[in-house]
């Protein structure tokens, strides 16, 4: 029985779905103006693997990941560089799905994009403002009024006095309250506009998802996802917006990542450490990076260091050699390792003890090795089936052994085999201060050797 925390209600639920053997879910994406980040590779991961789970779990799930392709950020942006923001927009997507890719993320069933929806973003503000919960000005900006929703703070547990309170009033704005927040942006000279009911402009940010959500899965839907960050005020005002605009509830059960920290500090562009998922792929394995995201809850903060970076390589590498040289049949995983996967991610998606039973399964693969190659390679079917729910274990084991994270000084795999086989002649030749010295100059490399009585592998450190 699937067991998630709900931030709505802020405890561990039973996940039933609103129609048996289906779930909807709506993860909010990126804004594209620049690479993506750690950060947005521990979202893309954490739900990519909720997203697996979901569909080995049986479920015919529909998921939506939205791209923000107009907002502030990225207006700026392309004014800077002197370019369309469509260009602009278009090549940050293009980089975030080659990113995507790298880590091993699947496609979401559909990728809606704020511009694409203007229509609906329009017709959602026009029925807000028919119910009351929004208002236009003469300048022809829209806002949502807050204090016509009884249900504001839910989510993040603010109190609307304490909020009201300590907001920041900007006089050249025409609200009627701090707290409202804008729906429709009246254009300004220059900016990307589509044409409305109050004039040409764009849609604010938080219309946005309203918007791509329920037109994508309905008026009400099953999870909804995204960064610790936009519990408030993005999501408490999607809340506002399409509760206020259809009178049901939203979503069922509200799903957040935790912070992603650097070196125990939080990232941050001031602080000089923030790290794009393309500098991190220069210096490891994209499963590693993906392990790494793995090993803290997604609820929990993420802290990124080195030495946590090499422990999951260190992992890869002891599964990686598990497998290694054994024939594996495919497993209908129904088995005691599976039974204990599937409790640890039947709660709330518990990836770090997920991840331990890969590593006493590996055991097991170990020693059976030793006696039986057959059980071994049936132990060994289950690990990968693990591994594909976690979307590791994804390539041959020769693939990622000798695949490593060596400079392009490094040794190539056609170098690296010819000394092997001269090692291996020394050897025969009992010439034992060769073969040391070509052991010493490949581990010098980076390069590790293992001898068997199979013979001798290699892979890379």
């Amino acid at each position: 029985m699937l067991k998630v925390y709900n931030d709505l209600t802020n405890r561990k639920e039973e996940f039933i779905p609103l129609q048996p053997g289906k779930v909807s879910m709506y993860v909010c994406g990126m804004t594209v103006y620049d690479l993506c980040h750690l950060g947005h590779a521990r979202v893309m991961v954490v739900f990519d693997v909720i997203y697996r789970y979901l569909k080995a779990s049986g479920f015919d799930v529909t998921y939506i990941r939205n791209i923000t392709d107009i907002d502030d950020k990225i207006i700026h942006r392309a004014a800077e560089n002197g370019e369309p923001f469509a260009h602009l927009t278009e090549r940050f997507i293009r980089a975030m799905h080659e990113d995507a890719a790298a880590l091993g993320v699947l496609t979401p069933d559909a990728e809606p994009r704020a511009t694409a929806h203007i229509r609906e973003i329009i017709a959602m503000v026009e029925r807000l403002i028919e119910k009351r919960h929004a208002y236009a000005r003469a300048d022809g900006n829209v806002y949502y009024s807050v204090a016509s929703f009884d249900g504001y703070g839910k989510l993040s547990g603010k109190s609307v006095e304490d909020l009201r309170a300590g907001a920041r009033v900007d006089i050249d704005e025409s609200k009627r309250e701090p707290l409202d927040f804008a729906l429709w942006k009246s254009a300004k000279p220059g900016e990307p506009a589509w044409p409305s009911p109050w004039g040409e402009g764009r849609p604010g940010w938080h219309i946005e998802c309203s918007a791509m959500s329920t037109c994508c899965l309905g008026e009400t839907f099953d999870i909804h996802g995204g960064g610790a960050d936009l519990t408030f005020p993005h999501h408490e005002n999607e809340i506002a917006q399409s509760e206020g605009a259809t009178g049901k509830p939203f979503v069922r059960y509200w799903l957040h990542n935790g912070f992603v920290r650097i070196n125990d500090e939080k990232m941050s562009k001031s602080l000089g450490n923030f790290f794009t998922v393309r500098e991190i792929l220069h210096h490891y394995q994209a499963e590693e990076i993906r392990y790494f995201i793995l090993t803290s809850h997604y609820r929990s903060p993420l802290n990124y260091d080195e030495d946590h970076l090499q422990n999951a390589r260190a992992a890869l590498t002891r599964f990686y050699t598990a497998l290694r040289g054994l024939t594996v049949k495919p497993s209908a995983g129904t088995g005691e390792w599976m039974e204990r996967f599937n409790l640890a991610m039947d709660d709330d998606f518990n990836t770090p003890e997920a991840l331990a039973v890969l590593f006493d399964l590996t055991r097991e693969i170990n020693r059976a090795r030793q006696s039986d190659e057959d059980q071994a390679a049936l132990l060994a079917a289950e690990l990968l089936r693990m591994g594909a729910v976690l979307g590791i274990l994804q390539e041959e084991p020769e693939s990622y052994l000798r695949g490593g994270t060596v400079s392009q000084e490094g040794l190539s795999d056609q170098t690296i085999e010819t000394l092997v086989q001269q090692r291996l002649e020394a050897r025969n030749a009992r010439d034992w201060a060769q073969a040391d010295r070509l052991r010493d100059q490949l581990k010098e490399a980076g390069v590790l050797l293992e001898d068997t009585s199979k013979g001798t592998s290699w892979r890379r450190g």
